[in-house]
């Protein structure tokens, strides 16, 4: 690479030589994530990656891609670009582990309006933090120069991850019953979605999303910007410690879209609203929204990332399992027979 330059290139706007320092700049982010398992390094044409089987019978291959979405504005706002990566790795492996699936390594891809080396490489950075965070390797991706389709600062970051579990262990929903007990994984916020309400409700164009803010204990924008909870260890361990029937990460659509999508359907979630602990960001977003709350439990979280489904003889031993990973789970309701298939009471 050391004799290729184009000047034509480069006076349409792409800087190829700025792409080939940005995959030097991030190399070492990059190596923080090698796995045993990675085979290839950067600069290939593909990512390779030789899984472990061992143990397994009949290996699984689960797959997630996502995107940051429309968080990446405050990002750009603030110019502070080294957390988004991890919100792109989470929507991904969040994702793969509902299924009950290790992630094994990620890819992601960069489109920018004027590829900066340094910047680059701060978003690269943040994907490896996501990575170290999984355990799993950041194995690929591509960073995409779109001159006169995108605004200089601009950019676009998404990926995908593929991750492996052995087919006698994927969860089985239909084991699930009445009477079964719905734990509450703590968000670390608003995570990766509904950007588009929150940027309005706080008109982020034009507020100071650097004013320290005393209901939030924190700035506007370092509560917006917060990176989404990662939760594949955690799950990992609970699911090595009891049967675990069914998990849902609760992203965009909230608790009326998320939590069906692991229930049979003859059963539903019977979830306490006042057992739920939800962040002042929250509470902030509705008021000053005048968002109703039906809308904010269809949009958002709200305190809760995940929610995991075991029977209530295994409750404490989930709880137990989670909390040696540091994540402080609680109980928030429980399977029912028939009715709404999510009832908030």
């Amino acid at each position: 690479m050391e004799n290729s330059h184009s000047a034509s290139y480069a006076a349409a706007g792409v800087d190829i030589e700025a792409g080939y320092k940005g995959v030097k700049l991030m190399s070492q982010h990059v190596a923080r994530t090698v796995i045993p398992g990675v085979v290839s390094d950067l600069g290939g044409f593909g990512g390779l990656f030789a899984p472990d089987l061992t143990g397994m019978s009949e290996p699984v291959l689960v797959s997630g891609t996502d995107g940051v979405g429309t968080k990446q504005r405050i990002a750009q706002l603030l110019d502070k670009h080294d957390t988004v990566g991890i919100d792109c790795v989470a929507m991904c492996v969040n994702d793969i582990i509902c299924c009950g699936a290790k992630p094994l390594f990620f890819l992601d891809y960069i489109a920018i309006g004027k590829n900066i080396p340094e910047k680059v490489a701060t978003l690269v950075s943040g994907v490896a933090e996501g990575c170290v965070q999984a355990g799993c390797a950041l194995i690929g991706g591509e960073t995409a120069e779109h001159p006169g389709t995108m605004a200089p600062e601009d950019y676009d970051l998404a990926g995908f991850s593929v991750g492996i579990v052995d087919k006698a262990k994927v969860l089985d929903h239909n084991t699930m019953k009445a009477g079964d007990v719905i734990l509450a994984l703590p968000s670390s916020g608003i995570h990766s979605n509904g950007y588009s309400l929150v940027r309005k409700v706080f008109d982020v164009e034009h507020t100071d999303l650097g004013m320290y803010s005393a209901e939030l204990g924190q700035t506007l924008g370092e509560a917006l910007l917060t990176p989404t909870r990662i939760y594949v260890k955690p799950m990992l361990r609970c699911m090595e410690a009891v049967r675990v029937k069914g998990v849902s990460h609760i992203t965009g659509g909230g608790f009326y879209e998320n939590l069906p999508r692991c229930l049979p359907e003859h059963l539903s979630a019977k979830i306490d609203k006042a057992a739920i602990q939800t962040p002042a960001i929250f509470r902030l977003l509705q008021s000053q929204g005048g968002i109703p709350e039906r809308d904010m439990f269809n949009t958002y979280n709200m305190g809760v990332g995940m929610t995991v489904i075991v029977s209530k003889e295994d409750a404490d031993r989930a709880l137990s399992s989670l909390s040696a990973e540091n994540c402080s789970a609680y109980v928030i309701g429980e399977i029912t027979e028939g009715g709404e298939r999510v009832n908030l009471c």
